[in-house]
């Protein structure tokens, strides 16, 4: 089920803390849409908290990218996104291929983040939960950064079709 009806060729960001619900919110999309730095830090050095192996995993990613928006595929930025020198790069890349972008932001209590992130296999220090909570952007920052068009969680979720953001099976990690 595509909750947004995201357009072919779209880079969509996900947009919010670890344990927000970003990869269970992904696993609705094809896996071959989503990019996801955990994975490639844990591709390259058997550690998805590596943070060490972040520059070459997002080299991975950034190659990615550029395969699929030249071809003028749908890709899913399943990461954080909550830094604007990140989500200027993306920005960057869907313009020069000329690809529509949309965010998702998750835009959930620091408490239910907390509380998920504290079930999940892999545990993020808390201290990063919180400040990454704290660095989320508004939906008129994501419009302003450019951004064609800004989905909050917390609205999806009031539809007809409510969005699950935390499941079990998806939060954790296949190896």
């Amino acid at each position: 089920m595509d909750p947004l009806h995201i357009p072919t060729g779209t880079l969509c960001a996900l947009i919010g803390p670890p344990g927000s619900g970003k990869s269970t919110f992904a696993s609705r999309y094809p896996a071959s849409w989503r990019v996801c730095l955990d994975e490639y830090r844990l591709a390259a050095t058997d550690n998805m908290t590596d943070q060490s192996a972040t520059p070459v995993a997002a080299q991975i990613q950034n190659l990615l990218l550029d395969a699929r928006l030249s071809r003028g595929l749908t890709v899913l930025v399943d990461s954080t996104n909550v830094f604007p020198h990140v989500r200027a790069g993306l920005l960057a890349r869907a313009r020069y291929w000329q690809r529509p972008t949309t965010a998702v932001l998750f835009d959930i209590p620091l408490a239910t983040v907390e509380a998920q992130n504290a079930s999940r296999d892999r545990v993020v220090p808390l201290h990063i939960v919180r400040e990454h909570h704290q660095l989320l952007p508004t939906p008129d920052q994501l419009r302003a950064e450019g951004f064609a068009a800004v989905h909050l969680v917390s609205d999806l979720n009031a539809t007809a079709h409510p969005i699950t953001l935390r499941c079990p099976a998806h939060t954790r990690h296949r190896p």
